[in-house]
């Protein structure tokens, strides 16, 4: 595995519109797009800085992962994702280096990526995504 770049990093949000206007009336960034995932109970906006995007991510459902962190730890940084070639191929990469893996197949997610996550138990607490484009 290896990664080409950052390819977003996910905060954890109460209220994804409230958000949005922070980021867009303070920072001075634009959203372009808002999506929702249904398969993982969220809402997410996409803003570009650069290189790398910020999703904004907001649970449609207090059992979804991304309620049950924010009930858990509150709102703030939820993981940091890498654009890599084949995240399926990743991932079993990964799991062969001795990593435990939340995915053993990537599956979809936003902007039409396929995504994989690694554990945090095994990645010094950084819950990790590897993001490839879908095929």
């Amino acid at each position: 595995m290896k990664p080409t770049h950052i390819e977003h990093i996910g905060i954890a949000v109460e209220n994804l519109d409230e958000s949005i206007k922070y980021y867009e009336s303070v920072l001075g960034l634009k959203c372009y797009a808002v999506e929702e995932v249904l398969d993982q109970k969220v809402r997410t906006a996409f803003f570009q800085v650069g290189d790398t995007k910020i999703e904004l991510l907001e649970s449609t459902s207090e059992d979804g992962p991304i309620g049950k962190f924010v009930a858990k730890k509150g709102p703030g940084m939820h993981h940091i994702a890498f654009a890599v070639e084949d995240a399926t191929q990743a991932l079993k990469d990964a799991e062969d280096n001795g990593i435990r893996l939340i995915d053993k197949v990537s599956r979809k997610g936003a902007e039409g990526l396929d995504i994989g996550f690694l554990h945090p138990k095994s990645t010094n607490g950084v819950l990790t995504e590897l993001c490839s484009k879908g095929k």
